[in-house]
């Protein structure tokens, strides 16, 4: 077998390697919130009113927007793999853009809404909490922890995206060269599924 060949493939392995990598760090990150949704769920079974009455202090138009926005993100992220395959930079970066964008938007809303929380004394920790029933603390303890949860791997998907941006300008990133934009696009679906199960789960189950 030629260098060249020996390289190309060492290449191809580290390639699928990445892959099965994120792959596997994925179902971690199912299981680990599939476990949080478990406990949700058997919670919200044996305080369904206190659930359901916390709920209502939710914005539903907020969560909506948010899902509407992580849906188009999901979507552009997946145009910007597409155009880096076919080579076009230029589509990329404008598609990885507006998916960081929207990620952005995101985290706005989701600052506004926990800012409202926390104005009124609604946080873990506040002497407010500390007063309520044990099924209204729960709903409230689990809802700052999960969307937080949800939040930091948007940050973390957003850095990873920043990285591919620049990557993509500095000519680093190609059509010969995209398994870590590949992954991150995987990452930004996995973070897209996750509130999709926290929206309704949160938001709309009474």
């Amino acid at each position: 077998m030629s260098e060249h060949n020996a390289i190309h493939v060492e290449e191809h392995r580290d390639d699928e390697a990445s892959k099965l990598g994120m792959w596997l760090f994925i179902f971690t990150e199912l299981l680990l919130f599939g476990g949080l949704f478990l406990v949700y769920s058997i919670f919200r079974m044996q305080y369904h009113t206190a659930f359901h009455e916390s709920s209502l202090e939710l914005s539903v138009t907020i969560g909506a927007i948010n899902t509407i926005v992580l849906l188009f993100s999901s979507m552009t992220v997946a145009m910007s793999l597409t155009a880096i395959q076919k080579n076009d930079q230029k589509r990329a970066l404008i598609f990885i853009g507006i998916t960081l964008f929207c990620a952005a938007v995101f985290l706005v809303n989701k600052y506004f809404e926990w800012g409202g929380k926390i104005h009124h004394g609604l946080y873990p920790g506040s002497e407010l909490m500390a007063l309520l029933d044990r099924g209204h603390h729960l709903y409230f303890s689990l809802y700052f922890f999960m969307t937080g949860l949800h939040a930091l791997h948007i940050i973390i998907g957003m850095i990873l995206l920043i990285v591919c941006l620049f990557k993509v300008k500095s000519k680093n990133l190609n059509n010969k060269d995209y398994v870590l934009l590949e992954n991150g696009a995987l990452y930004w679906h996995l973070v897209d599924l996750i509130w999709i199960f926290l929206f309704p789960l949160m938001y709309l189950l009474s």
